[in-house]
């Protein structure tokens, strides 16, 4: 049986210096915060972590940007700004999550030792 089949949402900047990912509730709430700029970010973002990828493009290893890459790209460090600029400047985009299969009960059946 699979479980945890959610889909992921994400942000990404194709920048001068690098690419940047922020994870968001949803592509419509993207889309509605960019209509009416009034929506808190609290309700678009999700996890407010910014990460780079190291020109990796969208799929690449996620690492935690740091406040040198965050100034170097965007001119500020202050992560609202930059999440701002991400969203207005990036590409939404959906992808399946991963499932997550695997054995809920390893008592029973070939995992446990008969003797």
């Amino acid at each position: 049986m699979t479980r945890g089949n959610t889909e992921q949402v994400k942000v990404h900047f194709k920048g001068e210096h690098d690419d940047f990912i922020i994870f968001v509730e949803s592509s419509e709430a993207v889309q509605k915060w960019k209509k009416d700029s009034s929506v808190p970010l609290a309700d678009v973002v999700n996890g407010w972590k910014i990460f780079c990828t190291h020109k990796q493009g969208a799929s690449g290893i996620l690492d935690a940007a740091s406040n040198q890459e965050l100034d170097a790209e965007f001119g500020t460090h202050k992560e609202e700004e930059v999440v701002k600029q991400i969203l207005e400047k990036g590409t939404v985009q959906e992808t399946e999550g991963a499932e997550k299969v695997g054995n809920r009960n390893m008592t029973q059946g070939s995992f446990v030792a008969h003797n």
